[in-house]
């Protein structure tokens, strides 16, 4: 199981050749690959064409699809940002932190391509997949 973030989608979409994207492809095939409700409205928000969201969204609800939060998460998330900052590691996202969040309470591995979680990963064992490039 490899949850995807949003930043992988978008390249994806967009046609956009990477070492991530490439993976999302391979996974695709071999892997189960799963998302967030808070992914798939960052995804789906995105398209400008209404024709072009329906016909994503369509895809990605063949996806199994987790709920991100619920209040002890939420709980948990804040405390963690507030670890962070502490340690003078300033996450953008609070998604990002939410993503990262349920990737680290389910030890699940993260696809993305965003810097947010490099930040994240030096202060939790968050398993990022593209660290292993």
């Amino acid at each position: 199981m490899i949850l995807v973030d949003t930043s992988v989608w978008i390249d994806y979409f967009n046609g956009i050749a990477n070492r991530q994207t490439d993976l999302l492809h391979d996974y695709l095939e071999t892997e189960e690959v799963i998302i967030l409700d808070i992914i798939l409205v960052e995804i789906l928000q995105g398209f400008r064409s209404e024709k072009n969201a329906v016909i994503a969204e369509s895809y990605l609800k063949g996806l199994s699809c987790y709920q991100s939060l619920n209040p002890d998460s939420a709980s948990i998330v804040s405390k963690r940002f507030r670890e962070l900052r502490r340690k003078g590691i300033t996450v953008r996202k609070t998604i990002d932190l939410i993503i990262a969040g349920w990737c680290l309470d389910n030890n699940v591995p993260l696809l993305e391509n965003d810097k947010d979680f490099l930040l994240i990963q030096s202060g939790y064992p968050l398993k990022l997949v593209r660290s292993e490039f």
